[in-house]
């Protein structure tokens, strides 16, 4: 979906509670706190909330989401979301800001729940035979710029950055290279 699209779907809160709803829980509603289904839903004066029978905690869709504790409307995350996914080098804070009509500190502590809510923790240790290739990015600094920040000839070893990549090698190509000697 494109900027256009999501603005078009979701003109106000009440569609993208609804889309969140569908997506969350396509089958039967679930209360995230004790896993059970035996719930109903109640109107309160702006919100809609679900009550279990279980546990007779209330909850709305947004619990246990980024979206949770958020005084923001769902159509501004949505908008948002679009944003930072369609820009091709990433979004400020300030200009997120001025395109949705909201203060910079609420976009900037959006963004971080986005970009922590896209962030995988679960990085798998590699196996078997591990490929690794390192090199050195940047170079020495120009001469204008040494004379300026008073450095050292050697101060261009110090500002390189280590770029490192491990792979994991295919078991088919060992077998394969295994087969040929």
């Amino acid at each position: 979906m494109n900027i256009l699209n999501i603005f078009k779907e979701f003109q106000d809160n009440a569609k993208a509670v609804t889309y969140l709803e569908s997506k969350r829980w396509p089958n039967q509603v679930i209360c995230p706190y004790c896993n059970s289904d035996k719930t109903c839903s109640h109107q309160e004066k702006t919100k809609k909330r679900w009550q279990c029978w279980s546990c007779y905690k209330s909850f709305s869709v947004t619990v246990c989401t980024i979206f949770h504790h958020s005084h923001i409307p769902l159509n501004k995350w949505f908008m948002l979301i679009a944003l930072m996914l369609s820009a091709k080098k990433g979004i400020s804070a300030y200009q997120a800001s001025r395109d949705l009509g909201m203060r910079r500190v609420t976009v900037w502590s959006m963004m971080h729940r986005i970009r922590k809510a896209m962030a995988t923790d679960q990085a798998e240790l590699l196996k078997g035979i591990v490929e690794m290739d390192e090199c050195y990015v940047g170079g020495k600094p120009r001469k204008k710029m040494m004379i300026m920040n008073h450095l050292s000839a050697d101060a261009g070893l110090r500002r390189k950055r280590l770029l490192a990549r491990l792979n994991e090698r295919e078991k088919l190509r060992l077998n394969e290279l295994a087969s040929q000697c």
